[in-house]
C-alpha cells in the first residue's frame, strides 16, 4: 500500500499512522515528525518491525496494538519512553521481550502485553486462570521493577514485595505439546501419556519412593514453596503432582530417601 503525509494525523506532538496495512514504518514518517514526536500511535498495521523508530528519538509514548510484532522484536534505545502498549500482536516469549524492555526502554513504567500469548490471560486462552496471570505479573515486575502500571492495573506495593521476594521463580512454562515434535523424535513419547515432572524412572506407576498411609506405595512430586532450606515439612511445600493417593496429612517430614531435582520453578522434591 502507498504511503503518504495525508495518511497521517498530527495533534501537537502527538503523531498517528493508524490502520494502513503497512509492515514498516515508512520513511518519511520518520524524516518528517522523528524529531518532535512524543506520541506515537501505529496500531492497526501490519507492523513487523519497528526498526523505523530510530528517528524518533525523543518518543515518551509508544502504541503498537493489533500488528503483527513477533518475539524478533528489536526497538533502538528509548530512553525517555514511559508508555508502551504492544496489545494484540504476536508475542509468545515472555523472558526475552522483557529483557529487551530492561535495556532499550530504561524509563518505562506503562507497559501492556494483553492479547498476546506472552501474557496468559483468558482473552488467548481459555484455560488460563487468574492465578497464571498474577505469576505472569510478579515475572514481569521481578524483570521490569520500575513499572508502574502493567496492562490495566496499577501495580501496588504488595506486589512490587513478591515479586522482587519470588518473582524469578514465576515465569510459567508450558510443556512440549505433541505436535510440536516430529515424529520418530526422541523427545517423544507416546501421545496417550501425560505430562508429568517426575523423573522419567518414577512415571511407571509400578516404581516408587516411599510409602503411604496404609503401606501403599506413592510418589508424590512437591515444588519447594520458601526461599530459605532446610525443607523439614511438606507443609511448605505446594503439590504440583501425584502417582497413587496423597498423604492425609501435610505434616508429615520428609524421609532420607526423598531426591531433588530441577523442574522448572524453585525447587522440585519427590518423595
Amino acid at each position: 500500500m502507498a504511503c503518504s503525509d495525508s495518511m497521517v494525523t498530527m495533534n501537537g506532538t502527538q503523531v498517528s499512522y493508524i490502520g494502513h496495512d503497512c509492515e514498516d514504518i515508512p520513511e518519511f514518517l520518520g524524516k518528517k515528525y522523528g524529531f518532535l514526536a512524543r506520541r506515537l500511535d501505529l496500531s492497526f498495521n501490519q507492523l513487523r518491525s519497528l526498526a523505523g523508530l530510530k528517528a524518533f528519538t525523543g518518543l515518551e509514548e509508544l502504541v503498537v496494538d493489533n500488528n503483527l510484532l513477533g518475539n524478533d522484536l528489536q526497538l533502538p534505545r528509548l530512553p525517555t519512553l514511559h508508555t508502551l502498549t504492544l496489545n494484540k500482536n504476536q508475542l509468545t516469549d515472555i523472558e526475552a521481550l522483557l529483557e529487551h524492555l530492561a535495556e532499550a526502554t530504561p524509563s518505562l513504567q506503562y507497559l501492556s502485553l494483553l492479547g498476546n500469548e506472552a501474557c496468559p490471560n483468558q482473552l488467548v486462552s481459555l484455560d488460563k486462570d487468574e492465578d497464571d496471570y498474577q505469576r505472569y505479573r510478579y515475572f514481569v515486575l521481578h524483570k521490569l521493577p520500575t513499572l508502574k502500571f502493567l496492562d490495566t492495573r496499577k501495580v501496588c506495593k504488595t506486589e512490587q514485595q513478591e515479586a522482587e521476594a519470588r518473582g524469578a521463580f514465576m515465569k510459567v512454562v508450558k510443556p512440549m505439546s505433541s505436535d510440536m515434535v516430529a515424529p520418530g523424535d526422541p523427545k517423544s513419547e507416546s501421545s496417550s501419556t501425560l505430562y508429568t515432572p517426575l523423573p522419567r524412572g518414577s512415571r511407571d506407576g509400578k516404581n516408587h519412593k516411599g510409602l503411604g498411609r496404609g503401606g501403599s506405595k506413592v510418589t508424590i512430586c512437591y515444588v519447594y514453596d520458601a526461599l530459605q532450606p532446610p525443607i523439614t515439612q511438606l507443609s511448605s511445600l505446594t503439590l504440583i503432582s501425584s502417582i497413587g493417593p496423597p498423604p492425609q496429612s501435610t505434616s508429615l517430614r520428609l524421609t532420607p530417601y526423598s531426591t531433588t531435582m530441577n523442574c522448572g520453578p524453585g525447587m522440585c522434591v519427590c518423595v
